[in-house]
């Protein structure tokens, strides 16, 4: 019984053992796991960093491509004497930049240990083939390629964004991803595609000895790792139209924003004054001067400005009242330069024909007759109060799409602002406000405010009668499929039977013949059929916003369109021709030679420091 007992043991024993020599076996000889470990001291890892994907436009042309730059490194612990000035001259550097690094490293050798630090960023391959031809009288030095972005086209540096080295804060903010040294898109569409654009690094991994010393590669290379090239992005922007947008926009403040309205594609989006892609590559050395710079280029107006619509927004508001029933095209309002309301006030309008019906208010713009539209509107007596009332047109107007983020994939987009009942309320207590209180929404002013790109967008709405796309900046391609829901219409609460009925009005305003009051007729191009709407916003800042809205042709519209540019005046004066003039562009590959002049007027013009004056 004894003799069993200790038998059953002994075999125990021998069955544990056996497992565990042929666990260590499968560790140590068959699994290279953990010899493989990056913290496994006896092994270095050289990393092979990744081409970033391309980004191209809609037709082909490259945006932002990659050329070869390189990182030089050091690694403090295996430098020896070397000459100074040789290492300068080779890098085109002062001696005292390199003195003062080496000094810097020396003190900070203890924490260092046998890491390689980088010296030197993205230099440009003859000036490393200068330091390559001598780099072995400098041990310790080496260096390490990457590629850094390149523009072929000066278009849509906020559009596109710049790459640079990530910080702590980013590291943390993105756990595990990154390390020291990796660089990531930080704005604009390198920002909101980081995860294909990126790729997968790779290494090659190397054999030191006890000293350190890197000795040889570890079982011929075969255990190291290909770098994995980012995915190439293709947009929807159309790069010539948006270089020339661009030089329309130029010394100007404002935003330029195209949209194709079958699809919601956006073909231009311009920010005035913007980034130019010279400095996108080297964003660290001009960033101080891009940050301090008064008129904030950084700042995409497109998507993060919200401004009052101004007259456009009537558009909205002629359409809420023919839906609710309390307008008719055929109804006429009086205005008499202006509307009157309460205690000897009066909302101001341009001298024009008086009465006037829809179509010919949408044409002249007049403030007055919206006013009536709107006060019919919030004194419907289908609804108990004011606040039933406007809280039924807030509804109609942010199926617009306005009020809240559109939902584009461009990053850091702003939802703008269209007011409620709850904040009237506030202020003036519950039931305590009506109509003439609010009176500066018939004309999209007060507390509406609306981004250039959610403008642009009611334009494309109009153009498709009633129904959106969600505008986005990226095409499905190989390799990269885009949300289903930029295929999905988005229909607003306005039956689409009443959109032709406002779109006559557009068209009356761009091609109405001369002296009938028109308010758009320097839009007008033989054969574009164009539609559009003039706005002059008011601004608390400077002098009165230049706004206008425009798509063509009339039928199966290819291209919609929205320019906004500040303390510039009258839309008919400057947005109205900006606008046009892209629309001809793209839809004719060129400017008619009798509006050249209107173009060269535009280009030339200085409107960065236009102020209201008193």
């Amino acid at each position: 019984m004894e003799l069993s007992r200790r038998n059953k043991l002994l075999t125990g024993l021998c069955v544990t053992a056996a497992i565990l020599v042929g666990r260590l076996f499968y560790v140590q000889i068959i699994n290279d796991r953990y010899k493989l470990d990056s913290s496994n001291n006896s092994m270095l890892y050289d990393v092979i960093y990744p081409t970033r994907g391309i980004i191209y436009d809609r037709n082909g042309h490259i945006l932002a491509g990659n050329k070869v730059a390189y990182d030089i490194l050091v690694t403090p612990r295996e430098v020896t004497e070397f000459d100074t000035l040789a290492l300068a001259s080779a890098l085109d550097v002062s001696p005292d930049f390199i003195r003062e690094k080496m000094q810097g490293y020396r003190k900070r050798k203890s924490r260092i240990g046998y890491q390689s630090v980088v010296m030197m960023k993205m230099l440009p391959p003859e000036r490393y083939m200068k330091f390559a031809e001598l780099q072995y009288k400098f041990p310790g030095f080496k260096g390490q390629v990457r590629s850094m972005r390149e523009y072929p086209f000066n278009a849509g540096g906020n559009l596109l964004g710049y790459v640079s080295e990530v910080d702590e804060d980013y590291m943390e903010k993105h756990p595990g991803e990154y390390k020291p040294r990796d660089y990531a898109g930080k704005t604009g569409l390198e920002a909101a595609r980081e995860k294909d654009l990126r790729g997968e690094k790779g290494y090659h991994i190397l054999l030191r000895n006890s000293h350190n010393q890197v000795q040889d590669v570890y079982k011929n290379g075969e255990m190291d790792k290909d770098a994995v090239p980012g995915k190439n992005i293709v947009t929807t922007i159309d790069a010539q139209l948006q270089q020339y947008g661009q030089m329309l926009m130029q010394n100007k403040v404002g935003s330029l924003v195209a949209i194709e309205p079958s699809t919601g594609e956006i073909l231009t989006m311009v920010s005035s004054p913007g980034i130019d892609v010279d400095v996108l590559s080297n964003i660290g050395e001009h960033y101080t001067q891009i940050v301090s710079d008064p008129y904030k280029p950084m700042f995409n107006r497109a998507v993060q400005a919200s401004y009052p619509p101004g007259s456009v927004f009537k558009l909205i508001n002629g359409l809420i009242g023919l839906e609710e029933g309390v307008l008719q095209p055929s109804y006429t309002y009086p205005c008499v330069n202006g509307y009157p309301y309460g205690n000897g006030h009066k909302l101001g309008c341009h001298g024009h024909r008086s009465p006037l019906d829809f179509e010919d208010a949408v044409m002249m713009s007049c403030n007055g007759y919206f006013c009536y539209v709107f006060k019919n509107i919030l004194e419907n007596k289908k609804y108990q109060n004011t606040s039933e009332a406007f809280d039924r047109w807030r509804e109609y107007v942010t199926s617009f799409g306005l009020g809240e983020k559109l939902g584009s994939d461009f990053p850091f987009e702003l939802g703008g602002n269209v007011p409620t009942s709850k904040y009237y309320n506030k202020i003036y207590g519950k039931n305590g406000w009506r109509f003439s209180t609010v009176i500066s929404l018939s004309i999209g002013q007060g507390e509406l405010g609306i981004t250039p790109l959610q403008i642009a967008n009611i334009c494309a709405i109009l153009a498709n009668r009633g129904y959106y796309y969600t505008p986005h900046l990226v095409k499905d391609s190989e390799g990269i499929e885009i949300d289903s829901k930029y295929h999905e219409r988005n229909y607003t609460k306005v039956d689409t039977n009443h959109f032709k009925k406002v779109i006559n009005g557009m068209w009356l305003a761009v091609n109405a013949p001369p002296g009938t009051g028109n308010t758009a007729g320097a839009a007008a191009v033989p054969g574009l059929d164009l539609c559009g709407k003039t706005g002059t916003a008011q601004n608390p800042r400077g002098a009165d916003n230049s706004v206008f809205i425009c798509f063509a042709p009339r039928d199966n519209p290819r291209i919609a369109v929205a320019a906004y540019v500040e303390n510039a005046g009258f839309g008919a004066t400057w947005a109205c021709p900006i606008a046009s003039l892209l629309v001809e562009k793209y839809l004719t590959g060129e400017i008619r030679e009798e509006r050249k002049a209107v173009e060269s007027r535009i280009m030339e013009a200085y409107l960065m420091s236009r102020v209201k004056k008193d």
